[in-house]
Parts: structure tokens; C-alpha cells; sequence
């Protein structure tokens, strides 16, 4: 054991509750029906990390931003078409610098009816940064997003899900509407700081739900598929089949390298087709979940 791991467990009583209510889930807002009367919800989101994928990691391997690529030149238009034919709206989380690289993506996004939202500047891990740094790089995220989308944001994504102390401070603070980047629940709930309600809506996300734990390949750390897209898929059928049964929310994250290849896109088109075969499902942006459970809860 560690030095550092021997000191974490002779915390006081006192110090580790302050870690623990550091950031807490606080109401639950799980409305009794959505939009239209529907019974349940679903939240499709797309995690558009690109050549950041590897820039965030403070790498530059020409083959790893290559691939970071294809999210772009193949993976999000092949997405936007299955969308597009199905009338189905959804949230993309994007790195500012992504954003930068390719403005004309971000409005292409936004004009076919979609949500962006901050996804850091460069996919940063900002459990590493300070709070000034932090907060900075998510001012200077909001600006570009801006004014590139000719909108404002009101969600943000923590890139690899990685929080610091300060994220959901700074996030209250700049005055986003919603969070989708914890876990501590499989419904939409109000974000506690310090045991004080901060006002800001929790998306919940998780890994199970992530295209990514399944079939990412990766050197460093060592990761391979170890799915097929049909078990992928089975697995998603059934977070949405109990989602609905229970009239909650399905969420869903996926990423254009990853879900955007011809043997793997077919999940997405699928999921929606099988989902829109019941009347009383509803398809939301992250954003109007979060109101609709906010407001109606």
C-alpha cells in the first residue's frame, strides 16, 4: 500500500463526508408521463471527440488522429442520415478544438436539428486540472460552440467522464442547465453541492451504455472489441425495454469512430426502428429531457 492510499483511509469522519457530499444526487425528477402523454423517454447522445481523442491524451501519432478522422469524414454524416430518415433528434457533445478544426460540422449538426454540447476544449481530464484552468478552458469551449452553432450550450459533458471537485461548480456557476457526465442514477435527478441544490440537472450516463466500453480498440491502455455488434446491441435492447416497462429514461452514448462503420451502424438504426415501433415512446435532445424531467417532476 501506498503512502497516499494509507493516508485516504485515516480520514476523519468528518473529512470523508466532505468528499462524499462534495457532489451528491439531490431530487429525483423522473416525471409521471413526457411529451405527448408518452410513457417513456429516449436520449440518443454522440460524443464527437475526432482527432481530440488523441490530442486530449497529449499524444499526436498521425495514424491515431487519422482515425479520430473518421468520426468526422464518415462516421457523422453516416449518423446524420440514419437520424435524418427517422425523425429522431439528438444531443452531440463536442470538444471546442474539434469544433475549430471543422466549423462547418458543428452547423451542419445544428441545422439538421440537433443539440451540441461542451465536451471540453481538447478532451481534456479535468479531474488533472486546477479550478482556474478548469473553468477557463469551459469559458473558452462555450465560445466557440457559440459561435459556431449560433447558439449557446446548456449541457456539458466532463470528457472520459473524469470530474474534479470544482466541474459541477464551475458548470452551476456559468449557468449550464444540465450535466450528463455521472452515474448515481438511471433517471434524470437535480445535482447537490456541498448539500446544497445547485439547480443543475443530472443526465445520467453509464458505461454499460457506451458504445465505446465494447468496442473500442486501443494500444495504450490495451483494449480490444470484445463484443460482437449483435451482443452490443442486445445489451441496448434491453436497457431500453426496462426503461420503458418502468417509464423512464433510456440514454445512450455513442461515438462516431466507434458506432459509425458499416458492420456497426446498423445498432443505431435498429435501436430507433425497434424503439419507434411502440406509440408511447418519446425521442428527446439531452436539453429537453432535462427541462421536460426539471419542470414536470
Amino acid at each position: 500500500m501506498t503512502d497516499i492510499d494509507a493516508a485516504e483511509l485515516t480520514l476523519s469522519e468528518a473529512e470523508w463526508r466532505a468528499k462524499i457530499d462534495r457532489v451528491r444526487a439531490g431530487r429525483a425528477l423522473k416525471p409521471s408521463a413526457w411529451p405527448g402523454g408518452k410513457r417513456s423517454a429516449v436520449a440518443l447522445s454522440f460524443d464527437c471527440d475526432h482527432e481530440t481523442f488523441e490530442l486530449g491524451m497529449g499524444k499526436s501519432a498521425v495514424g491515431r488522429l487519422a482515425w479520430g478522422e473518421f468520426g468526422r469524414r464518415v462516421g457523422v454524416p453516416r449518423i446524420l442520415d440514419v437520424l435524418r430518415r427517422r425523425a429522431v433528434p439528438a444531443s452531440f457533445f463536442m470538444p471546442a478544438v474539434c469544433s475549430l478544426i471543422d466549423p462547418d460540422e458543428t452547423r451542419r449538426i445544428v441545422d439538421a436539428g440537433h443539440e451540441i454540447g461542451v465536451h471540453g476544449w481538447m478532451h481534456e481530464n479535468n479531474s488533472l486540472l486546477d479550478a482556474n484552468t478548469e473553468r477557463e478552458l469551459i469559458e473558452k469551449s462555450i465560445d466557440v460552440l457559440t459561435a459556431n452553432a449560433g447558439t449557446a450550450p446548456v449541457g456539458f459533458r466532463s470528457a472520459n467522464w473524469d470530474l474534479s471537485e470544482h466541474t459541477i461548480g464551475i458548470v452551476r456557476d456559468l449557468g449550464f442547465e444540465y450535466d450528463s457526465s455521472l452515474m448515481a442514477d438511471e433517471e434524470c435527478y437535480e445535482l447537490l453541492l456541498d448539500g446544497a441544490p445547485t439547480g443543475v440537472v443530472e443526465v445520467p450516463v453509464e458505461w454499460l451504455r457506451d458504445d465505446a466500453v465494447y468496442l473500442l480498440f486501443n494500444r495504450r491502455p490495451a483494449t480490444r472489441p470484445w463484443m460482437s455488434p449483435d451482443d452490443v446491441f442486445s445489451i441496448f435492447k434491453r436497457e431500453f425495454d426496462r426503461a420503458r416497462e418502468e417509464g423512464g429514461l433510456f440514454q445512450l452514448v455513442m461515438h462516431p469512430f466507434v458506432i459509425g462503420y458499416r458492420s456497426r451502424i446498423w445498432i443505431l438504426e435498429e435501436l430507433i426502428d425497434y424503439a419507434q415501433g411502440f406509440d408511447d415512446v418519446w425521442f428527446g435532445t439531452h436539453a429537453e429531457v432535462a427541462r421536460w424531467a426539471r419542470d414536470e417532476s
